[in-house]
């Protein structure tokens, strides 16, 4: 069978290395990790004897994108004949090649079982050879030599060891740099793409950066020039992924919040409390969606319709919707103030600062299946003044849909009881 196969030129020197280490940053958007599928897929086709691990920090995450861009790239290589070439299985995560029984398998570094798991993969056919860490900022450096360890071994003529690692350069301070960039090494090959590099992007989603040039510039640098970043105006650090229970018996309240969207996303998160700390459980984000088709999708992702769901009050008519369904959607309740005010009560209770003299130690945990919201708690940052370089009291007002259902989410919580009636569709 021929195979027709689209690529980007900006990757032809990463794709061709034999060296041990490939160290990808880039912008988003700029294909890097639908190239990396799309490498893999031919390499353990062609090489007889290659297998491959695709790492992420919590194993649960890979469904979302190592997964999802593998098994993306086998069907628009392949079309409907994909598993002719390819067994594509989903518990566990595994495509194997039926031509010459080369596997990937997908794994995490999240705790200490995890890290257990790297110590002992084996393969029916072949070893381990090659490793791809997807967001390879997320790991610390001892996860990495342990990773690194894991490739040894002499292996057959012609065959090499490799690992390659993709992310987006958000802290100028990370190991990462310091070990690959900043110190040379002759096994080492780093890369730099953009968005603008990836001639397959279209024509609003350039758009959507060169906004965000505008009103986000530090941001830009990172997202949209993939450039190292600044550790500063980060809006809020007491977060860490975990994988929390989704048993909502487990917490002491639960509730969702809503942030309206078509052209930017639709943001909804499912939250619980406990013990003054918050849980982010689940997420639905979308775009392009009207009201009537994110409901099946809110459902099928488990957002219960007993609870109350807290929604900016700007959209009435969408409440509406959402209680015609059987949600307890209620708008937000907006203090009589200025919108940079309100947002800064938000942001302060969720730091647990809950007035001026009591300050509560709050930790917000996020399940590692909240992609989304992870990559907006990474860059959610304060506007800078580009005169004096001082970061001023206002978020940037960018990518910032699901930071909106997180402070939404906590109208209950924040503030002393209101009493709504009952009468469906009013309040």
């Amino acid at each position: 069978m021929n195979v027709t196969i689209q690529a980007n030129p900006i990757f032809r020197e990463p794709d061709r290395s034999r060296l041990r280490y490939i160290v990808m940053k880039g912008s988003a958007g700029s294909g890097k990790s639908m190239d990396t599928a799309q490498h893999y897929l031919l390499r353990l086709m062609q090489d007889k004897g290659r297998n491959l691990v695709c790492i992420r920090k919590s194993d649960i995450t890979n469904r979302d994108s190592t997964y999802a861009e593998l098994t993306g790239a086998a069907y628009r290589m392949f079309g409907d004949k994909a598993d002719r070439f390819w067994s594509i299985k989903q518990s566990p995560l595994q495509l194997t090649c039926r031509a010459n029984g080369n596997q990937i398998i997908f794994r995490g570094v999240n705790d200490d079982r995890q890290r257990e798991k790297l110590k002992s993969i084996t393969f029916q056919r072949g070893k381990l050879t090659d490793v791809w860490i997807e967001e390879a900022t997320e790991i610390a450096q001892a996860d990495f030599e342990i990773i690194d360890d894991r490739l040894r071994g002499e292996l057959p003529a012609g065959q090499f060891y490799q690992i390659r690692m993709t992310f987006n350069p958000v802290n100028q301070n990370h190991w990462i740099k310091r070990v690959f960039f900043d110190t040379p090494d002759p096994n080492v090959l780093t890369h730099h793409s953009t968005y603008l590099d990836n001639r397959f992007i279209d024509a609003a989603y350039h758009a959507r950066m060169e906004r965000r040039k505008e009103i986000d510039p530090e941001g830009y640098r990172i997202y949209g020039l993939g450039e190292w970043g600044e550790v500063g105006g980060l809006i809020l650090r007491n977060w860490r992924v975990e994988d929390i229970s989704q048993e909502l018996a487990d917490y002491d309240d639960i509730a969702i919040g809503q942030d309206f969207g078509f052209n930017h996303a639709n943001a909804i998160l499912l939250l619980g409390m406990k013990d003054d700390n918050l849980y982010v459980l689940r997420e639905v984000y979308v775009f392009g969606k009207e009201t009537s088709e994110i409901i099946p999708l809110a459902i099928e992702a488990g957002i219960p319709k007993n609870r109350l769901m807290w929604c900016d009050s700007a959209e009435p008519d969408r409440i509406k919707s959402w209680r015609t369904a059987g949600f307890m959607a209620r708008p937000v309740r907006k203090e009589h103030t200025t919108e940079k005010k309100y947002q800064a009560a938000q942001i302060d209770w969720l730091k647990g600062i809950i007035r001026k003299d009591l300050v509560v130690p709050r930790t917000i945990f996020v399940h590692p299946s909240c992609v989304n919201t992870v990559k907006e708690l990474q860059q959610w940052r304060w506007k800078k003044d580009e005169k004096t370089g001082l970061y001023l009291d206002e978020p940037v007002p960018f990518q910032d849909d699901a930071m909106a259902a997180l402070r939404y989410g906590t109208e209950k919580w924040r503030k002393p009881p209101v009493r709504y009636n009952s009468t469906k569709g009013g309040i």
